[in-house]
């Protein structure tokens, strides 16, 4: 988690947490390409594969997935060309890691 610090125009600073993925347990930023139904998507990950993705059962009502949208994945062990997605960024939350420098590697 990031913590992120703000001004506003009046002069308030607010502070939130932004979600970022975990390296280390095989997660990644990717960006929603296809959807393909029944809870599958096609993602482009950081890494320049794309790769079929399914919603988990806790995210399906929850969380809409759109084209074009931020999301977590977070591979699979056994079968690294699939993974489930972990979160989904809004648009504002996107700009901010945008200006933060984490998105380099995504055709944002």
């Amino acid at each position: 988690m990031t913590t992120i610090q703000e001004t506003n125009t009046e002069g308030t600073e607010t502070s939130y947490k932004l979600r970022q993925p975990y390296r280390d347990h095989g997660e990644m930023f990717a960006i929603v390409v296809k959807l393909h139904g029944a809870d599958q998507i096609l993602a482009a990950c950081e890494d320049g594969k794309e790769r079929h993705c399914r919603i988990p059962g806790k995210l399906k009502k929850k969380v809409w997935m759109r084209e074009g949208d931020l999301i977590i994945v977070r591979l699979w062990d056994f079968q690294p060309i699939k993974a489930d997605v972990v979160w989904r960024y809004l648009p504002l939350q996107t700009e901010k890691l945008k200006r933060m420098g984490l998105l380099t590697k995504l055709p944002i």
